[in-house]
């Protein structure tokens, strides 16, 4: 089954830089690197990380434009009920960088 294209955009935070498309590899990667952080085996991160992104894609799908503040608000609400200390982690990784 071959998924449809997202087509939102996504303004970057303090909306400086140009909006890029979303992506969902680039989603998929940082969750599964909270994940991985808080020493989840690999195939779990990955697991977790493909439904984060999936809800977080259909979240998008009917939205031309979104704030990259959006999708990690919607990113952490799915991770929160799938893995909590990932969560934690990446909430809070946005204050630290």
């Amino acid at each position: 089954m071959t998924t449809p294209a997202i087509d939102t955009h996504v303004v970057k935070r303090g909306g400086a830089r140009t909006t890029e498309r979303f992506s969902p590899e680039k989603l998929h990667a940082s969750v599964q690197a909270a994940c991985l952080s808080v020493r989840s085996p690999e195939g779990e991160a990955e697991i977790i990380a493909h439904r984060v992104v999936a809800a977080a894609s259909q979240w998008c799908y009917q939205k031309s434009t979104v704030t990259s503040r959006d999708i990690r608000r919607i990113a952490a609400r799915g991770l929160e009920l799938l893995h909590p200390e990932a969560a934690y982690l990446y909430q809070t990784h946005e204050m630290v960088v």
